[in-house]
């Protein structure tokens, strides 16, 4: 590549004229000298009125050699001031590393802004995240007393299964989001989220009980019994208290479906399955990696 600047460097002139073309990794942009030195205290400012020294590639682009697809953003922002990002957009981590390259100090400011806004749940998590899930399930067999008249009784039998879940996770966030995703019916109707376990942020147990029809809910919640349900967004009232709504958890293969549909929306990949890796829905053990 050929220095771009005149052979006399001591000449004051911008030896940049309009239109000016870029080649940034290999992307081709065409704009203007006002643009670039919107901000001249920023690297393009200093490079465009001639004071570091540029480079070309062989069609005689302006070559710069950074990442050519998030630059375009770069550049709208230097036309406008105003940052627009696509719906989704995924690479705010990018584009504030490039921001920081070109020192274009109000961008970065707003990029700042908007990562203060970004819930946790939304910022991605980190790259190589594991979740680890332990998965049981067990009849149990209960004995009551069903009253049937005020001095007459009947003994009545019933079986119910009891399902727990434990999780490990390396990034905490995750369990978190997992505590609002599902709830604990409570004897009073209403429902309210599980915690991770105190002094471990990166472990969280679940248990719950369906009611099986022919067990009286006195009896259920005599043995402490909790049914576990999905919650919605759209449900929660308060931090952990919700009064509404929720679908009821009945077997270890709904748990699952509602658990790979949060967990790979946040890109974490099946990694391993026990005991058979063809039938996820009725593992006893899982492990993903984002």
């Amino acid at each position: 590549m050929l220095n771009l600047n005149s052979e006399n460097n001591n000449d004051s002139r911008n030896p940049f004229q309009d239109p000016v073309s870029l080649n940034v990794g290999g992307e081709i942009y065409t704009t203007t000298v006002d643009t670039l030195t919107r901000y001249r205290d920023s690297m393009l400012g200093a490079m465009f009125t001639g004071q570091i020294p540029a480079l070309r590639d062989e069609q005689g682009h302006v070559f710069i050699d950074r990442d050519g697809k998030v630059f375009r953003y770069i550049l709208n922002y230097l036309r406008s001031s105003a940052l627009d990002l696509p719906h989704g957009f995924t690479e705010l981590s990018l584009l504030r590393r490039e921001a920081d390259f070109f020192q274009i100090h109000p961008l970065m400011e707003e990029l700042r802004r908007i990562d203060a806004s970004v819930p946790l749940s939304c910022k991605g998590g980190p790259v190589g995240a594991m979740l680890i899930l332990d998965l049981d399930s067990t009849v149990r067999v209960l004995h009551f007393n069903l009253r049937r008249g005020p001095e007459n009784y009947e003994l009545r039998t019933c079986s119910v299964r009891a399902f727990t879940v434990e999780v490990f996770c390396t990034w905490p966030s995750f369990l978190n989001m997992l505590c609002e995703r599902f709830s604990y019916r409570t004897s009073k109707g209403g429902l309210v989220h599980p915690h991770p376990c105190n002094l471990k942020p990166n472990r969280l147990k679940l248990e719950w009980v369906p009611r099986p029809t022919e067990l009286p809910l006195d009896q259920y919640d005599k043995q402490h019994y909790r049914a576990l349900t999905v919650c919605h967004p759209d449900d929660t009232q308060g931090d952990d208290l919700i009064m509404c709504g929720g679908e009821e958890i009945t077997n270890m293969q709904g748990f699952l479906e509602e658990l790979l549909k949060v967990s790979m929306s946040e890109g974490f990949k099946v990694d391993q399955v026990s005991p058979d890796s063809g039938d996820i829905l009725k593992c006893t053990a899982l492990r993903l990696v984002k």
